[in-house]
């Protein structure tokens, strides 16, 4: 799970260091970087609500990414 990191800086979403830096990889294998923050985030879907943290990354266009399936 991603935030864009300019939705970040745009929305002034409050981001917590991460113990430790990891890389970071699009889905077609290119490197993005390395993760050093992370934005603990609430989401609600359908009234189900839960606490995430979700890397702060560049997305490009995308504001977040949740996941997908392969």
């Amino acid at each position: 799970m991603g935030i864009n990191k300019q939705l970040v800086k745009d929305k002034r979403i409050q981001t917590k260091p991460v113990d430790f830096s990891f890389k970071l990889f699009n889905a077609d294998g290119t490197k993005n970087g390395k993760v050093t923050r992370m934005a603990p985030l609430e989401i609600e879907i359908n009234g189900y609500k839960k606490q995430i943290d979700v890397a702060v990354t560049d997305l490009n266009r995308m504001d977040m990414f949740l996941g997908h399936d392969l």
